[in-house]
């Protein structure tokens, strides 16, 4: 069990990592899988800012946690894709946004995340 977990937590931190990096490389790439229309100027400095640090902050917290045993590391990554699934109830109920089908994914993991927290964590 441990390995499983273990592996699928590695795999997708992998995957956040992968688009953190294509975010500082590439961001005309992968704006578009994200319905965003990248900016100029400040506005695009902050999209590529705010978006690699999301994502690479999300992969390096998974990593930290399976490579250490740490819960918090594990915590930490659930608690922002939870934030992140909370801002597009929110964008969705009041500010009249389209409901994002990545919703299902952010809540999936975060419980996985919750579930590594459990099954790959130290006692403290």
């Amino acid at each position: 069990m441990r390995r499983v977990v273990s592996l699928v937590i590695s795999l997708l931190a992998v995957v956040f990592i992968v688009m953190g990096v294509r975010w500082l490389i590439e961001p005309e790439g992968i704006a578009p899988e994200f319905g965003l229309i990248l900016g100029d100027g400040l506005g695009l400095s902050s999209q590529i800012g705010d978006m690699s640090g999301y994502f690479l902050f999300l992969g390096i917290s998974m990593l930290l946690g399976v490579v250490t045993g740490h819960r918090p590391w594990f915590y930490a990554a659930a608690i922002l894709l939870s934030l992140t699934a909370v801002g597009r109830t929110v964008a969705w109920l009041i500010h009249d946004a389209a409901l994002a089908s990545q919703i299902r994914s952010e809540v999936v993991i975060a419980a996985l995340l919750l579930i590594a927290s459990r099954v790959l964590g130290e006692d403290d």
